[in-house]
């Protein structure tokens, strides 16, 4: 039973564990993490290309059973809603096989499904997997991402008809009026895999490298439209990014550990940095 009112000594927003499931746990030593007074925020991607994907789901529910732990939905938590539901195939570089042949398989996709694409770890600030566009607010982020929430946590027969259309190598140009999956799918693509956008918010899918290399002509990451938030945006996603950007209004803190760069979890109350 998780308890809302509890006070904790410490909260850590932590980027892409990505089933690095060794890192993860070392870094828990580090913060010295202690399930009974902390509070660790996930920024989404439990799950692929790491060593033990599995163990790292079933850690990272276990901890949210007991109160512990909050985490948004990454692309790859979608991707693994996905395959469970026989939408996508296995892709054997995920690595993911073990938690389809689990037991609990059904328990952990069914919690996994469940969680939100948006969270406010304190009133300063907003963590999402990718961002949010420069097109939208933060309020309306939270509404939106509340939306397509909805549908994942909604019946299997609902998922069923969603997944299918949360997947398309084109961008939707944003509006309020988009409804539909062509709605959804567009939410989805923003809270989940956005790097690169236009001042309108068109998001480009190809771009995953750093700040330094060429990118699309009228396209630009999307943190530097600038924008006034009311709320610091913290975010995983870009590994090529090293978890380096640190501004007024964004952090971000995919450290590529699954690539061979550092696990991150950032101190809400300080800032303090920790990486293994």
């Amino acid at each position: 039973m998780k308890n809302h009112t509890k006070k904790y000594r410490h909260h850590y927003v932590i980027g892409d564990l990505q089933g690095c499931h060794a890192a993860f746990n070392r870094l828990l030593e580090v913060i010295q993490f202690d399930a009974g007074c902390d509070k660790l925020w996930l920024a989404g991607d439990i799950v692929a290309r790491g060593e033990d994907s599995l163990a790292t789901l079933r850690q990272a529910k276990q901890l949210s059973d007991m109160g512990a732990l909050t985490t948004v939905l990454g692309n790859h938590d979608i991707t693994l809603i996905a395959t469970w539901r026989g939408i996508l195939p296995v892709k054997p570089k995920d690595k993911t096989e073990a938690i389809f042949a689990a037991k609990d398989c059904d328990e952990l996709l069914n919690w996994l499904r469940n969680q939100s694409l948006l969270v406010f770890p304190d009133n300063k600030t907003v963590l999402t997997h990718a961002g949010i566009p420069p097109n939208w607010s933060i309020s309306e982020a939270a509404k939106y991402a509340k939306e397509l929430q909805n549908q994942l946590s909604g019946s299997l027969k609902q998922l069923d008809r969603l997944l299918p259309n949360l997947y398309s190598k084109k961008s939707d140009e944003w509006s309020d009026k988009l409804n539909g999956y062509k709605r959804m799918r567009a939410i989805a693509n923003y809270l989940t895999r956005m790097r690169l956008c236009s001042e309108s918010g068109l998001l480009e899918f190809s771009f995953k490298q750093t700040l330094d290399d060429d990118m699309p002509p009228d396209f630009r990451p999307w943190f530097e439209w600038f924008v006034v938030r009311e709320r610091r945006i913290l975010f995983g996603h870009w590994a090529a990014l090293r978890a380096e950007i640190d501004t007024k209004f964004v952090r971000a803190l995919d450290g590529g550990c699954v690539w061979g760069g550092n696990l991150v979890a950032y101190r809400l109350a300080d800032g303090a940095i920790f990486q293994v």
